[in-house]
């Protein structure tokens, strides 16, 4: 990892504003001389999709990247030990949603700053689509589910923590993650009602408009079989790898190894133990507080509850909450 320095550094820093007008939100970007006016219901989504094409148009190797938020007086989070960890893409969304911010930071950093969310390479490098027969091939050969799919679905609750409101319901969370990992490559989602009924969201239309009301998909179809919609996330559109193993996540999630999540569990308490066996190893997990209880749509005081509940159904052996690093850790029962 290249740490930030006074040498002149290609800037990988780019932001844009949602400007409140008659007619609807402008979208206003420095690097840009427009300013396009927005539907209101679509103004977040297309905010992450110029970012996403700026980040994509500016893209750099590896070893030149550099964090970009300067560790000394920086304003973007508080004073911490300095740079540390890889440099990654950190999404911040500020002022109520009227700032959004994509930059190179390091994992310190990144971890420091409030209301930011890492987004995973894969959601920014659009790959050719393959063939069939690479793409039958490759689900032949494909192995047991394993640390891809389990990495694939804790980028995209990271990511969905930032790209969807924060007052989205647990059930609209676990609905949105379904459907990005299962869309094709032109964003269309077909679910039919039995996988529905198996994730025990049939008939649940209120969940279909809170995705719709922040902008995030549109039902193409009101009544069909099966349910059809379209995203309208384009940093989720061009996401590498290809829908087989993308789907393969989707499956994953919901059996999450080691846990044996019933259906009929509160969908809090499900998104709850998915992301904690989303962000486990051998059994063993943890992480920053406040950036868990995003993923799971709740505050931090109301997870501290659902772990505690978690424990009770056995789904967690024990769980720690320490206050010194506002970090919490946790272990996971074996299943043979």
């Amino acid at each position: 990892m290249r740490l930030a320095s006074t040498h002149a550094t290609v800037q990988r820093i780019w932001t844009v504003n949602l400007r409140p007008q008659t007619g609807g939100p402008a979208l206003a970007c420095p690097r840009c001389a427009h300013s396009p006016v927005l539907q209101a219901l679509s103004a977040r989504s297309a905010a992450l999709t110029h970012l996403a094409r700026h980040a994509r148009a500016d893209a750099l190797p590896g070893h030149l990247r550099t964090c970009q938020c300067r560790a000394l007086g920086c304003h973007w989070h508080p004073r911490h030990r300095g740079c540390a960890g890889p440099v990654l893409l950190a999404l911040t969304c500020d002022r109520g949603g009227r700032t959004w911010r994509l930059a190179d930071a390091c994992a310190a950093c990144a971890a420091a700053m409030s209301r930011t969310a890492v987004v995973p390479p894969t959601l920014l490098h659009a790959d050719r689509a393959p063939t069939h027969s690479s793409t039958s091939r490759s689900a032949r050969l494909a192995p047991p589910f394993g640390p891809a799919e389990q990495q694939r679905v804790r980028e995209m609750l990271t990511y969905l923590a930032t790209a969807l409101p924060r007052f989205s319901s647990p059930a609209a969370r676990l609905l949105a993650l379904q459907c990005a990992l299962r869309a094709d490559r032109q964003g269309q989602i077909r679910l039919p009602h039995g996988f529905l009924r198996g994730m025990r969201l049939h008939g649940r239309v209120e969940l279909w408009l809170e995705l719709e009301h922040a902008g995030w998909l549109h039902r193409s179809r009101r009544r069909c079989a099966p349910v059809q919609a379209q995203l309208l996330d384009a940093a989720v559109l061009h996401q590498d790898p290809g829908r087989t193993a993308r789907v393969r996540a989707a499956q994953w999630a919901l059996r999450p190894a080691p846990l044996i999540l019933s259906p009929a569990l509160p969908s809090a308490l499900r998104l709850a133990a998915l992301a904690l066996a989303a962000h486990s190893t051998a059994g063993v997990g943890g992480g920053e507080l406040d950036a868990l209880a995003r993923q799971c749509g709740q505050p931090p005081q109301q997870l501290e509850d659902l772990l505690d509940q978690l424990v009770r159904a056995r789904l967690v052996t024990v769980w720690r909450h320490h206050h010194n690093g506002d970090e919490v850790r946790w272990e996971l029962p074996a299943h043979s």
